[in-house]
């Protein structure tokens, strides 16, 4: 079937649906729009069979959907209506909640049903949820909606009660922190974390607060700043304390959007001094407490897992994750997993500290070198097996980074990106090593040049993951400890380690690492240097949220081809 995806973004419901539909041999264009007018435009211009809208903001107009079949994903149950859904039902602290395919009719959210499916609502940040639960929900639906439109099947009108619910303000998202107890000051952070925040007062200013992770141990004044962690605050509530890990600075309007930054470097300058603690030494010690890095082990097999905000990695966070690894290396352990945990996996370097620097170029130059520090001690483990195990969506050095291990492993909800060229990028992290190794020249430089997402399951047949976990997002990582444990047991894994120790070193006297980290950076460092460079504009863009530069994949009305996600 020809399928046509329209979305206000090309994000990461959107891509995931483009990817499966055609991995199950539909044709699927995707475009970007804005408004109703780019609706028609899009649908004129590719003429399609049927047109499904995973994220939309802009009302589908009637000469559309009184000629078209259109499918619109909601992310509630049947009877739900309104553009905050999910908001309201991390608010109200639901355990479980809906998704429903239904049909474009006059009234938003009013029209006939196709298909609805439900999912746990575990407690986590709405786009944690929105990315994992809820996509496998509406994949689902989506998939049961297109079947039953090409069987000639009709959808089930709207009955039962209806419940409207208004745009979810920041008025009613607002902490009182000499009233709020720890699990409501979780909940405002949770429907509010990567957009829009929640905005509050902090040090004399205006701020949106970005993320939110019990803490048991530290006590304080309500309000009280106690304590940081490797870039997040902890703030103290009436019954107990919370850590956040990033804040955005509000501005007025016609500012430029402020950078969503790790809590410590926004309030560099107010920050009064304050302890900083160490992550616990291990997972689980210490009770509910918050790191974006842990390790644990279990037997042969340890774990290090990391869990960065969008998965974005900046140059603190490579040096960090870098050093918790070779830590992580001294372990008398057989396997050891990279990864693991739920969600994003990486998207690479972290554009919006790049752009919050005072020098950008060598901002970028710092990030990129510390994540290719991070890529080289994955590539030069020879002394055990090394699994990446992807929990989430990853893209560009985020993917190349799983691809240096020795097996990659990857939840069958994940979506990767593997290429750069949508941000202006050559790309570093070995990719010229790692990609070609993995899936072969032709296909690595089709994967590069095309810019596109591909599923876990294409992933898998094309050789860039060895293997595809089909499990919830809150099974993947007992899952993944199973699996290592399982590698781990096998009689052959000493042999492979020798294999793999030979032909380390076999490659190194003929095409070494470092020969792949020179070239790769000197076209990086050109790229940096040059203020007229499409990334600098492309960067700058993504982190201010404003029109893509004109002609670049992602301006409105353009033919979407797989953005990163963060």
């Amino acid at each position: 079937m020809r399928i046509l995806l329209i979305a206000g973004s090309d994000n990461s419901l959107t891509q995931r649906v483009r990817v499966e539909l055609q991995d199950r041999g539909h044709t699927v264009s995707v475009e970007v729009t804005p408004d109703g007018d780019a609706v028609r435009d899009a649908v004129a211009l590719h003429a399609p069979e049927l047109v499904v809208a995973p994220m939309l903001k802009a009302v589908v107009p009637r000469d559309v959907w009184s000629r078209h079949l259109c499918l619109i994903v909601h992310p509630g149950p049947v009877g739900d209506r309104g553009p905050s859904s999910l908001d309201w039902a991390i608010h109200e602290g639901v355990t479980e909640w809906g998704v429903t395919v239904l049909q474009a009719d006059e009234e938003m959210d009013a029209g006939d049903v196709w298909a609805t499916a439900t999912f746990p609502v575990p407690a986590v940040g709405k786009s944690d949820l929105y990315r994992n639960e809820l996509a496998d929900a509406a994949l689902s639906a989506v998939h049961l909606a297109v079947d039953r439109v090409a069987a000639g099947a009709t959808p089930t009108p709207q009955t039962g009660p209806v419940r409207v619910r208004p745009v979810f303000r920041q008025e009613r998202r607002r902490i009182d922190w000499d009233e709020d107890d720890t699990a409501t000051v979780l909940r405002a952070l949770r429907a509010a974390d990567s957009q829009p925040g929640v905005r509050d007062e902090l040090l004399g200013a205006e701020w949106f607060l970005h993320g939110g992770h019990a803490e048991d141990g530290l006590r304080g004044r309500p309000g009280e700043l106690l304590a940081t962690r490797a870039g997040a605050v902890c703030r103290a509530t009436v019954d107990g304390a919370v850590w956040i890990p990033e804040l955005r600075a509000r501005t007025t309007p016609g500012e430029a959007r402020a950078c969503k930054l790790p809590a410590t470097l926004a309030l560099a300058g107010r920050l009064p001094e304050l302890p900083e603690l160490p992550p616990p030494p291990r997972e689980g010690e210490g009770g509910r407490t918050w790191s974006d890095i842990r390790y644990r082990e279990h037997g042969p097999v340890g774990v290090l897992s990391f869990a960065f905000p969008g998965g974005a990695m900046s140059t603190d966070h490579c040096r960090r994750l870098r050093q918790a690894y070779e830590t992580a290396r001294t372990r008398p352990t057989s396997v050891l997993v990279l990864g693991g945990q739920r969600d994003f996996f990486s998207n690479g370097i972290h554009l919006h500290v790049i752009e919050a620097a005072a020098d950008p170029a060598a901002e970028s130059w710092a990030n990129i070198n510390a994540m290719n520090d991070l890529v080289e001690s994955v590539l030069t483990t020879t002394d055990r097996l090394v699994v990446s195990a992807v929990g989430g969506n990853a893209a560009a050095g985020g993917v190349m980074l799983a691809l240096a291990a020795d097996e990659v492993w990857c939840r069958s909800g994940a979506v990767l990106n593997p290429h750069y060229r949508r941000m202006g990028l050559y790309g570093s992290e070995y990719w010229t090593h790692t990609l070609p190794r993995k899936v072969g020249p032709a296909m690595a430089e089709r994967l590069v040049e095309q810019a596109r997402p591909v599923s876990a399951a294409a992933a898998q047949s094309m050789g860039l993951v060895d293997r595809v976990v089909d499990c919830g997002p809150g099974e993947f990582s007992a899952e993944i400890t199973r699996l290592a444990a399982r590698l781990a047991s096998h009689p052959g894994v000493a042999s492979r380690v020798a294999a793999k120790k030979a032909e380390h070193e076999r490659r190194e006297s003929t095409t070494p690492l470092a020969a792949h980290r020179e070239q790769e950076l000197s076209r990086m460092w050109g790229i940096f240097t040059d203020p007229t460079a499409p990334y600098h504009a492309l960067r700058r863009a993504f982190v201010r949220k404003t029109a893509p530069p004109t002609g670049s994949p992602d301006a409105p009305g353009a033919r979407a081809a797989g953005p990163t996600d963060r």
